[in-house]
């Protein structure tokens, strides 16, 4: 079968494309090698954060503030809520690079953000400690995204336009060919005008096969679910929160419908073989989570369960989005380094205007592959 695109990872980024390109008219296959909303790789744990006073750089809030916006038109269309908004709070030293560059972006974008002391801070919050020579930004239009019922939904809706999904098919061989682009997985071959990849964890690999080696290190990370009173931790009042503390990050989430305090750790972790078997979540790892819980929520509850995630890390933690050096036919989006899921709406759109119209009105520049020559 002959496509106008095939779709290789049907993760956030890629089930979002292929939504894009469908509702665009496009004929798609989408490739994966599970069968997504799955939890062998980035996109699951129920929850991820948005915010848009971004620590991480001003340059991220205008892809922010579309992404914003193209959630919304989802939910609409899905008639479901994806995007809770219960606000966001940093912690950390007011003078530090994170902080600073969300107090910048803010400004630069008028975004509502409120700067607290440590005492207005545990005031507002009573189930939060904050040390008394840090500050912390409260951005009450922030919040969380439910994960699978993103992907999921992208996948439906997708599937409602037209697209083919195929799962549990990894992709073995590309090949350029001069009127198309060959797909092979172990039991077909099918064929394009144009393809993207969105590989994550496995995308060094994959890029291999069309000679880009792509600076993408898959990462073990872990997170928990903690007891936790709904009154003091509930999202009923609680926010998403991120700890800059001087030796790690820690972020979280507040008890959705009693499913408990979530934490995990964004600094660290140790590389891996995607391939390979993934250690799962040990008492080390809840030792570490705890321990942070125990000094800056001390009245969490006990330990419900852990689970253990992939990060494909670039080296300066900035996203790939871009196409192919040699082949504009072949668009890459990689490396999102454990801070990509909420811009999958807006990332998904990028790429279906690299295929419609060869680029994004976007300013991508810090994006770029040709970063790392």
């Amino acid at each position: 079968m002959h496509y106008d695109v095939i779709v290789i990872g049907a993760g956030s980024m890629g089930m979002a494309a292929g939504y894009q390109l469908a509702k665009a008219g496009k004929h798609v296959l989408v490739i994966d090698r599970y069968n997504p909303p799955h939890d062998q790789a980035s996109h699951h744990g129920e929850t991820r954060i948005i915010r848009y006073a971004y620590g991480e750089g001003e340059n991220y809030v205008p892809l922010l503030l579309r992404a914003r916006e193209l959630w919304a038109e989802l939910e609409k269309e899905v008639h479901k809520e994806l995007l809770v908004q219960v606000g966001t709070i940093n912690v950390s030293r007011k003078e530090s690079t994170f902080m600073q560059n969300v107090i910048k972006s803010a400004e630069q974008y008028a975004l509502p953000l409120e700067i607290l002391t440590a005492d207005q801070t545990m005031k507002r919050f009573p189930g939060m400690y904050v040390p008394e020579d840090f500050v912390s930004c409260f951005e009450p239009t922030a919040g969380f995204l439910r994960v699978e019922d993103c992907v999921q939904a992208y996948r439906d809706r997708a599937v409602h336009y037209g697209a083919t999904v195929l799962v549990n098919t990894p992709v073995v061989r590309i090949v350029p060919q001069e009127q198309h682009i060959e797909v092979h997985t172990k039991s077909s071959v099918h064929t394009a005008n144009q393809i993207i990849i969105t590989t994550g964890a496995w995308a060094k690999e994959v890029l291999q096969e069309v000679d880009v080696d792509l600076p993408v290190t898959p990462t073990r990370k872990t997170f928990a679910w903690y007891e936790a009173d709904d009154a003091l931790y509930g999202n009923a009042h609680y926010p998403t929160f991120g700890y800059e503390l001087d030796d790690a990050f820690y972020y979280g989430f507040p008890s959705d419908n009693g499913a408990g305090l979530k934490v995990g750790r964004h600094d660290g972790g140790d590389a891996l073989d995607p391939n390979g078997v993934r250690e799962e979540f040990n008492d080390a790892d809840a030792a570490d989570l705890t321990r942070f819980l125990d000094h800056y929520m001390p009245q969490h509850g006990p330990l419900k369960f852990g689970k253990t995630c992939m990060y494909a890390m670039t080296p300066d933690e900035d996203f790939i989005i871009d196409q192919h050096p040699d082949d504009a036919r072949i668009h890459i989006a990689a490396g999102f380094s454990g801070h990509g899921f909420k811009f999958a709406s807006v990332v998904g759109e990028i790429l279906k205007d690299f295929v419609v119209n060869g680029k994004s009105d976007l300013n991508l520049t810090d994006f770029s592959l040709q970063r790392f020559k």
